[in-house]
């Protein structure tokens, strides 16, 4: 979600489809906008939902019977993967089907014969692969076939379809199956062939609509289409993103985010207080008062701003010291780059982090910390090549800079590069010992290579490198975050609640700690309302924290809320800070859309907390 940090966002969605904001994210908790828990372990802490892409609440966790398939048919009989390519003999018993009673029994059962007949001869024709000649003989059962037997009739048609998907007539097969549906509304087969004929065809509702009914027929059993239904989540999402990002008005995050993203760096001269030498004589003593700026600088009042928390005045203002080229530019241009990805506009900060990196006489601090940002905003983009370049020409020009080892380290547990990680925190932590946010996040890159192992000697030794790190540094919230996410691993519930409490007490303006707490009660005491009480105190606390409002769709999908996941989804959408975020975020919105047609349509509804 909106992070805090640079790379760190993306550490918390190494395993989910979104990364976290156009800025960067706040490690393994991400600060302000993903927390204490990281999304590959956000679906665990629900309870129900497992991610795979983007359709969060099309895979459950809890392990639920196969239906037996005896006398069942295609909609209680599928195994995980299976094709469903072949035609098949009697559809699912359908509501209302059966021989009817009366003189004219007889008579139907030879009609019912002779096209029973028909398709047999037909699936010889598909079986060898002679189609037309197997369309022919599926039409002459669909005309033979008494009206009132639905079941066969549906498969004749499905029959029919199957053979029209080998011709690759899509048209044809979305209408025979939209026939034999019709006739068999919970006809898994004939829903799953129209989902494929509508993704040929480009209709990517539709196709999410039939395959999101099927999923829910089969339990969420089988994998063949949760794929699919993956595939079109994430194609409607990324349609849908890619229009609302090119027109969505730019947005400042909240004062408690910006402090958070620049409290990660150490090295970072446009964050570091003004000095007595940039106010005006009158003010340099007084205390808790906004200080006038001594020189007539755009950068120095951008500066100003800051300390005031006045935050929108300062992309103008850095603008003025640079149309002005004055003697702060490359400061005002790293400024204004840094807020415009605060912002979300990645395109506008590029262009100024290149000038601010190309200026040879420019301060290395800031060549640095520009390469630093740049390289997070590739790693957002999914340019891991390009950020790694970026973080090590910043390790080149300023190597004693401990941002750049720290925030590499991030970019390294991302890429899996666990080994490289620890050594680069190593570093930072050498060049700076009092650095606890990079003691706490070696000990997570550590546990997290344990957790992964499942290596219970490594996840011991981590855990007790936890307790050194909060223990010496009894102030850094973030190390009690990330403690918390590994004691509720570990299943350690009790404990865990501690951790986030000690960071409520640390950090009490910070939303995602609450929304992570809130998440814990329903892991650990299924406690629905206490969980969404939290949840909702991180709103109010932020109501810029899109990390509450997706958090809280999520849980109103699983509670079978769709109307109220939509609109929690929707304004977590207006608040995403890239276009992938933004994505992410439709694909939720999307399925929860798309499960509110299949039960009108169907009365089929996924299982609920």
């Amino acid at each position: 979600m909106a992070a805090s940090k640079p790379v760190e966002a993306a550490v918390v969605a190494a395993a989910a489809p979104s990364s976290g904001s156009g800025v960067g994210g706040g490690g393994a908790t991400a600060g302000p906008g993903t927390g204490g828990l990281p999304r590959w372990q956000l679906a665990l802490a629900v309870g129900a939902p497992l991610l795979l892409g983007a359709g969060a609440m099309y895979l459950w966790s809890r392990q639920r019977r196969r239906r037996e398939a005896g006398g069942r048919g295609d909609a209680g009989g599928l195994k995980r993967n299976s094709e469903r390519k072949t035609p098949e003999g009697r559809a699912s018993p359908a509501p209302g089907s059966g021989h009817p009673d009366g003189s004219g029994a007889h008579l139907e059962m030879n009609s019912l014969d002779r096209a029973q007949a028909a398709k047999n001869k037909g699936n010889k024709y598909f079986k060898a692969g002679k189609y037309e000649q197997a369309i022919q003989c599926y039409t002459e059962a669909i005309s033979l076939c008494p009206i009132e037997k639905n079941a066969d009739l549906s498969t004749f048609y499905q029959n029919r379809a199957a053979a029209f998907e080998q011709l690759q007539k899509w048209k044809e097969v979305a209408q025979d199956c939209t026939k034999a549906v019709e006739l068999n509304p919970k006809y898994v087969k004939a829903l799953f062939r129209r989902a494929k004929a509508h993704e040929k065809l480009d209709n990517k509702k539709e196709c999410l609509e039939d395959v999101t009914a099927v999923c829910i027929l089969e339990g969420f059993q089988n994998q063949q289409s949760m794929l699919l239904a993956d595939k079109v989540l994430k194609l409607l999402g990324k349609e849908k993103a890619k229009e609302k990002y090119k027109n969505r008005e730019p947005l400042m995050p909240s004062p408690q985010f910006i402090k958070s993203y620049f409290s990660s760096f150490t090295d970072d001269i446009i964050s570091q207080p003004m000095l007595k030498g940039e106010k005006s004589d009158e003010d340099k003593d007084k205390e808790g008062e906004a200080s006038e700026v001594k020189e007539n600088s755009g950068y120095l009042r951008a500066k100003q701003y800051m300390e005031e928390e006045n935050y929108d005045k300062i992309i103008s203002e850095c603008s003025k010291e640079i149309d002005a080229q004055g003697k702060y530019m490359a400061e005002a241009l790293l400024l204004r780059a840094t807020f415009y990805l605060l912002i979300g506009n990645a395109n506008a900060a590029k262009p100024d982090l290149d000038k601010v990196i190309s200026l040879k006489e420019a301060n290395v601090k800031l060549r640095a910390n520009a390469l630093i940002k740049r390289g997070s905003m590739y790693m957002q983009q999914q340019q891991p090549l390009l950020s790694t370049q970026d973080f090590n020409m910043a390790a080149d020009i300023d190597p004693q800079n401990a941002d750049v080892y720290h925030h590499r380290g991030q970019l390294k547990i991302l890429l899996d590069q666990v080994e490289e990680a620890v050594a680069d925190f190593d570093e930072c932590i050498r060049l700076r010992p009092e650095s606890a946010l990079a003691q706490a996040q070696k000990c997570f890159a550590l546990y997290r290579q344990a957790y992964t192992g499942n290596n219970s000697s490594q996840i011991q030794a981590a855990m007790k490198g936890f307790e050194e790190v909060i223990k010496k540094f009894p102030r850094c919230a973030e190390g009690y975050a990330l403690y918390a996410q590994a004691l509720t691993d570990q299943q350690q519930f009790g404990k865990a609640d501690d951790m986030y409490d000690k960071c409520i007490d640390l950090e009490p303006d910070n939303a995602t700690t609450y929304v992570h707490k809130g998440l814990l009660q329903l892991q650990w005491k299924q406690d629905l309302d206490r969980g969404l009480e939290l949840i909702s105190k991180a709103i109010e606390i932020d109501n810029k924290c899109d990390f509450a409002y997706e958090t809280m769709g999520t849980i109103e999908v699983q509670r079978g809320n769709m109307e109220k996941a939509i609109d929690m989804f929707n304004k977590a959408i207006n608040l995403a800070k890239s276009e992938m975020e933004m994505a992410h975020l439709y694909s939720l919105c999307d399925a929860a859309h798309a499960q509110t047609e299949v039960a009108k349509k169907y009365g089929l509804k996924p299982p609920t907390l």
